[in-house]
């Protein structure tokens, strides 16, 4: 027979070693603690989605990324900078595809969603996966806003609005310096 203590005593050692053990064999229980690496989800240039992966953060300095963007390219991206409308390279596209980060090709949003909004930048209703974008606060220029940044490496994308059409009501207002276009087929 177990006294009082002997019983307390086995039941918290069950609850901890069962606890344990799911820790242990979760494959996101470490993973999800990382700050070096993001979930996001993989999609062919067809839009065909390939399934989630973990990947490393792409941190780079900023003269790196000098190396590798145009001036407007840094000025968006890295300095939060928005272009002008009318401008972009795909604003009035109309081709099937994905649209990918200008910096490190992670799949943002796809041609299905693309809608024309009049503002002269390439809007969409829906990112191709919640995963691959991140908002956040901003409260620059004297407003409240939400940025979209790439989840993998950071980059400013532009603007969420909820005056979008159905079935999501968004509006995610692009800048084209922060995209690049594959084209399907």
């Amino acid at each position: 027979m177990l006294t009082r203590r002997q019983f307390f005593a086995n039941s918290l050692a069950t609850v901890a070693g069962a606890s344990l053990a799911e820790w242990i064999l979760s494959p996101t229980s470490h993973a999800s603690d990382d700050k070096d690496t993001v979930k996001v989800m993989q999609y062919d240039d067809s839009g065909q989605k390939v399934g989630p992966i973990r990947v490393k953060k792409v941190r780079k300095t900023d003269d790196e990324w000098r190396q590798q963007l145009t001036p407007l390219q840094f000025e968006v991206t890295r300095k939060e900078g928005t272009e002008r409308g009318f401008t972009g390279e795909y604003f009035n596209l109309h081709d099937k595809g994905v649209y990918r980060c200008i910096c490190c090709n992670n799949a943002l949003f796809s041609s299905d969603t693309k809608f024309e909004s009049g503002t002269g930048r390439p809007s969409f209703w829906a990112p191709i996966a919640k995963e691959n974008v991140r908002d956040t606060n901003d409260s620059s220029l004297g407003m409240r806003r939400t940025a979209v940044s790439c989840t993998e490496c950071d980059a400013h994308l532009g603007h969420v609005f909820d005056d979008g059409p159905k079935p999501t009501y968004l509006r995610y207002c692009m800048n084209s310096a922060s995209l690049k276009f594959a084209k399907q087929g």
